[in-house]
């Protein structure tokens, strides 16, 4: 399951299904629900961007 998180595409998937649902989150829900989903959904987002910046230099 590690090798699966930690493959390319799916750290891609990640970072921008999550931070566009992040986006959109404080707009689509009320309140604090929203502001919390939109920090959450931040955090992976954020996560995933690093793990891409980091695997970037090694080679496949």
């Amino acid at each position: 399951m590690k090798s699966l998180l930690a493959s390319r595409p799916v750290l891609w998937f990640l970072f921008l299904f999550n931070l566009a649902v992040a986006a959109v989150a404080p707009f689509a829900v009320d309140g604090a629900q929203g502001v919390l989903t939109c920090v959450g959904m931040g955090v992976v987002s954020l996560g995933a961007g690093v793990s891409l910046l980091r695997t970037r230099n090694k080679p496949a």
